[in-house]
């Protein structure tokens, strides 16, 4: 089982941590944590800023404007932010004003941008800004917070992030109980060398294109503990 394996991990990494108990409270402390994300956001929007407007162009002449898709998620104690994202989905609508579903407004540029987790560069503004973190728990949508669990809560005890725990065990093919269940244990057991772990696993993940659905292509929704929705994440 996946957390398992996690528990495994804390316990070889507490064993090497306890030689040098004085650095790693340090590199642990949110103050380190806050610096990490600011550093390395700051300096991989310096790096990436072609692409960023690569991207940005193709997005704008392959699925028209706007290029940023913008929504408003749970962030650090259930407080709401702005998401940012690369659009890759159409804007088709039925006649009633209402969106067509995913699957209608997918296409293969937005699903490879998808793939290879492209879309969600721009969150390295949310990051900058303070919203997020590097890891952390994804921010999921702002109506599932009302159907949590006291436990599955416990997510919100630390910022959301661009990658996490859940997201380099299964990313989008675990069931619901089993992804938030991963999000709380990070919570407990968070550290920078976790960290570093979950962002060396997300980039092996991200070239190799494991754990991805497409749009459209996903479960239901969460919605909630007794509800029909308890069975992938999204």
């Amino acid at each position: 089982m996946r957390l398992e394996a996690a528990v495994r991990w804390r316990m070889s990494v507490s064993s090497r941590a306890g030689r040098n108990e004085a650095w790693r409270q340090y590199a642990d402390s949110p103050g380190a944590k806050r610096a990490f994300d600011v550093v390395v956001s700051a300096a991989a929007l310096v790096v990436l800023t072609p692409v960023l407007v690569l991207v940005a162009l193709l997005v704008r002449v392959e699925l028209g404007s706007p290029v940023i898709f913008r929504q408003e998620r749970p962030g650090l104690g259930g407080s709401p932010f702005t998401i940012l994202k690369f659009r890759t989905m159409k804007d088709d609508r039925l006649p009633n004003g209402h969106q067509r579903p995913d699957a209608e407004r997918a296409t293969r540029f937005g699903t490879w941008l998808r793939s290879l987790s492209i879309d969600e560069l721009p969150e390295l503004v949310n990051v900058l800004r303070g919203d997020m973190s590097i890891v952390g728990p994804r921010p999921l949508l702002s109506e599932y917070l009302p159907r949590y669990t006291p436990e599955q809560l416990r997510r919100h005890s630390v910022r959301p992030g661009i990658t996490g725990w859940a997201q380099v065990h299964g990313r989008s093919t675990t069931d619901w109980p089993e992804r938030f269940a991963l999000d709380v244990w990070y919570a407990d057991h968070r550290s920078m060398a976790l960290d570093l772990h979950i962002i060396a696993m997300t980039i092996r993940q991200v070239l190799a294109r494991e754990g991805i659905t497409g749009p459209g292509g996903g479960p239901e929704r969460f919605r909630g503990a007794t509800g029909s929705g308890e069975n992938r994440a999204r």
